[in-house]
């Protein structure tokens, strides 16, 4: 797994990280039916009943797989806001022109949280809809719910392990458009979630007007996750995605037909979902799967799979050994190897 590796601990999040201790490091094959000795499935019920079972035993025995969990060389909060701070007084010594902008998006902040809220409040404001009232907004609500505050944070920890065109943690809180949409949208979520939805939905119009991103307030996005480019995403009201997920522009998780109820797709944790996907209805895409570019997907997808093609079809393997459990596609953001490694569809 290709991720850098940086200074720091990882004790802002020992309360979620709690939850884990008892847990074993070591994860289960996810291909249990690689080795010669055994019987491979022969139909695409039998397949995705196998992978469903070792998911299932896999979060019996050791939580959620591919779920968020800090790694030791992740940042605490103060220690990511000092090394902001510093990235943005260094740009400032290096480009005077933006002194000024980056000392009120940054440098002129007490906090990290402080400084996203400013960002947002100055990008999402209108006439109407003023910067100050959206920055007393924005303030509020994480104050109501702290863990938002976590939930940006693995966001930007995320962006910084998976992106190679993300340099600086400052650059990721300023410029990247993907983040900035998650966590306007993880506020307007709460606000739906807490009898605000008039408020929710014109905040989700200014948040599609100005980063071009569609998520509907009540839409549920876990932790850790990174909308790369983010141009042209939709999702719909019922989607839930998983921890650690990345996904790139022009995705739709869109639902079918006129009917309410739950009709958006489940995506799993630690999904890659590649550029321009579209992926419709209440269908579930398993945790540690990955979904090429330009796919549709109308079926549910079992864990651990690789899926291509309109309509989408899952590939198998060219050789026998079992597919690496430790690799999480999300994190690798590596959309191509499946043409050399996977040969022939199973379905």
């Amino acid at each position: 797994m290709v991720r850098r590796k940086k200074s720091g601990t990882a004790s802002y999040l020992q309360s979620y990280a709690s939850q884990r201790t008892n847990q074993s490091t070591e994860r289960i094959p996810v291909n249990r039916w690689a080795g010669e000795e055994e019987e491979k499935p022969t139909t695409p019920a039998d397949y995705f009943a196998v992978r469903e079972a070792d998911a299932e035993k896999e979060l019996e025995e050791q939580g959620p797989s591919c779920a968020w969990r800090p790694e030791q060389y992740h940042k605490s909060p103060q220690q990511l806001w000092e090394t902001v701070r510093s990235e943005a007084t260094a740009d400032s010594l290096a480009e005077p022109a933006l002194a000024s902008f980056l000392y009120s998006t940054i440098l002129g902040h007490s906090s990290l949280e402080q400084s996203i809220c400013f960002l947002l409040a100055n990008k999402l404001a209108s006439s109407t809809l003023l910067s100050t009232q959206l920055m007393e907004l924005f303030t509020s609500v994480l104050k109501s719910e702290p863990g938002l505050a976590e939930d940006m944070l693995c966001d930007m920890l995320a962006v910084f392990d998976r992106d190679p065109a993300c340099d600086k943690y400052c650059q990721c809180l300023l410029y990247f458009k993907g983040f900035h949409a998650i966590q306007a949208h993880r506020i307007a979520h709460w606000l739906w979630t807490h009898g605000r939805q008039t408020l929710a939905m014109a905040l989700q119009s200014r948040i599609s007007d100005i980063f071009h991103v569609d998520i509907h307030p009540g839409a549920r996005i876990g932790r850790g996750v990174m909308f790369d480019h983010a141009t042209g995403i939709v999702i719909g009201e019922t989607a839930v995605i998983g921890d650690n997920c990345s996904i790139l522009h022009h995705v739709t998780l869109g639902g079918s037909g006129t009917g309410t109820g739950d009709r958006h797709p489940k995506i799993g944790n630690g999904v890659l979902i590649g550029a321009g996907v579209v992926v419709l209805g209440n269908v579930k895409i398993g945790d540690g799967s990955k979904i090429g570019a330009g796919s549709v997907v109308l079926t549910s997808v079992p864990p651990h799979s690789t899926a291509v093609g309109v309509p989408v079809r899952l590939l198998k393997r060219k050789d026998t050994s079992p597919t690496d459990p430790f690799v999480d596609p999300a994190l690798e953001m590596d959309q191509i190897s499946f043409i050399e490694d996977w040969s022939d569809y199973i379905i």
